[in-house]
């Protein structure tokens, strides 16, 4: 008797969860995509933002918000060549060889050195060659969410 009570116990108390666990039934008018009713329709892509910068060396740098940040580009880059791997326009003005002449700012010593040994190079390290991977161009855009965030004032180094 024990054991048959034990049994249906069981098997109720399986039924039980197994009912718990089914979600229920959603009708279609109760799912709501987040990209609107139809999903086929391509996304828009938000309107194009340009530099309000001009040509390079025509606006002061903007302030770094906090301690190794890259810097932000100044300039115009909407006429600049594509960064390949044979060319990178942005070397004629801030390469070591150049920048005196140019009076732009030298590209970081950080640059200069292997990410995996730590060791100091003579020319710039391959792994910083896409410059635009970290450096951003300015742009007068809106947040697009609220921001309240205080940066540390950060001491601009001078060139070398």
């Amino acid at each position: 008797m024990k054991i048959s009570l034990r049994l249906v116990l069981v098997a109720l108390s399986a039924s039980a969860f197994s009912l718990a666990a089914t979600p229920p039934a959603l009708s279609a008018e109760a799912v709501h995509s987040l990209r609107g009713v139809d999903a086929q329709v391509a996304d828009q892509a938000p309107e194009e933002k340009f530099n309000p910068g001009k040509r390079p060396g025509s606006q002061k740098p903007i302030p770094r918000t906090f301690e190794q940040q890259p810097p932000v580009i100044p300039h115009a880059t909407e006429n600049f060549d594509e960064i390949t791997l044979e060319e990178n326009q942005c070397m004629t003005c801030h390469g070591p060889e150049k920048y005196k002449e140019k009076k732009s700012p030298r590209i970081g010593d950080s640059h200069f050195r292997n990410q995996q040994t730590g060791e100091i190079m003579k020319q710039m390290s391959s792994a910083r060659h896409n410059c635009v991977q970290c450096h951003v161009p300015q742009v007068d855009a809106p947040p697009l969410v609220e921001n309240t965030f205080k940066g540390v004032p950060v001491q601009a180094k001078k060139n070398p």
